[in-house]
């Protein structure tokens, strides 16, 4: 599954957007962190838990047992994945790649031997890690871990927690079905936040034609419409304090994926970090949709925590 960066900002995930410091997956068939690409290098680190927050907007978890599952086999295996509610908070998840004959990827010993030789790391190290931490931190998808030498697949596993938290946040129990093997099919694929943090929320649409993305338009814009690249005071203010403002990473982002095609192969823009991250897994989601050839607007109940 290729995934890669630390995602931050939420898509039903907890975006504890971050004041100028940037307020701001299509799943593959990698394990190996070695990506061809600076974003795909992330070292694992630690967040603090959102549970220590008070959740000011984004719309609670109903209880219950949400489910996804990819539809298709990649290097003989898919990914399977659950998480339990109760009492409004995740009690249980589970998280695994299973082959054809429901065989755990933990226990292929040649392949654990290859991986950890290559990357340092194997499936039955990093597999029972990311579901440690997803079950810890709970609906702030953003504060998993990336396990360094599995950056693809933890940035796969971090999207579609996402996107099992946003279904329990909706009470859609139905099994989300990954088309992680199908080609994107040609129409225009949206996503937006419904919650504002800092003034902002993120609106985005990808294009595809001919099977390719020829357009990505991703921004923030306040409640006037207005886009964040626009605001001048903090345009200024970003880039005196990181070196870089919404003008130029918002521009650098959407020119990346194009020419990449693959959110695992955007590059982070330096001094905007955690606007890459979220850009990564909020394009993860849209291809997902791609796959699937479903043109339904995504509406992403952002929880965001009160500073």
């Amino acid at each position: 599954m290729k995934l890669t960066k630390t995602l931050t900002s939420v898509s039903i995930i907890a975006l504890s957007a971050l004041t100028l410091a940037a307020c701001g997956s299509n799943s593959s068939d990698k394990d190996s962190s070695s990506s061809k690409t600076k974003s795909s290098k992330v070292a694992k680190k630690s967040s603090s838990s959102a549970k220590e927050q008070k959740q000011t907007a984004g719309a609670a978890l109903k209880d219950g047992d949400y489910s996804l599952e990819e539809a298709d086999y990649s290097h003989g295996y898919k990914v399977e994945m659950s998480m339990t509610v109760a009492g409004g908070k995740i009690t249980k998840t589970t998280y695994d790649y299973v082959d054809k004959d429901g065989k755990s990827k933990t226990q292929d010993a040649d392949y654990e031997k290859t991986m950890k030789k290559q990357s340092g790391v194997g499936p039955k190290e990093y597999i029972p890690e990311l579901n440690k931490s997803f079950t810890k931190n709970g609906s702030n998808v953003a504060a998993i871990d990336v396990v360094s030498g599995a950056t693809d697949s933890s940035l796969s596993f971090k999207n579609y927690a996402a996107q099992l938290v946003q279904a329990a946040q909706a009470g859609k129990t139905d099994k989300i079905t990954i088309q992680n093997g199908q080609k994107m099919k040609d129409g225009t694929y949206t996503l937006e936040e419904e919650n504002y943090s800092h003034g902002y929320r993120t609106v985005f649409s990808i294009t595809v034609a001919g099977g390719k993305i020829t357009e990505s338009k991703y921004d923030n814009v306040d409640k006037n419409g207005k886009s964040k690249s626009d605001d001048a005071e903090y345009e200024k203010s970003m880039k005196k304090v990181n070196g870089v403002g919404p003008k130029e990473y918002t521009e650098k982002l959407n020119a990346s994926l194009v020419k990449n095609q693959e959110p695992a192969k955007v590059d982070v823009v330096s001094g905007a970090t955690h606007s890459s991250d979220s850009f990564i897994l909020y394009a993860e989601q849209l291809i997902n949709a791609a796959q699937a050839g479903n043109t339904t607007p995504i509406k992403v109940s952002n929880i965001v925590y009160a500073e």
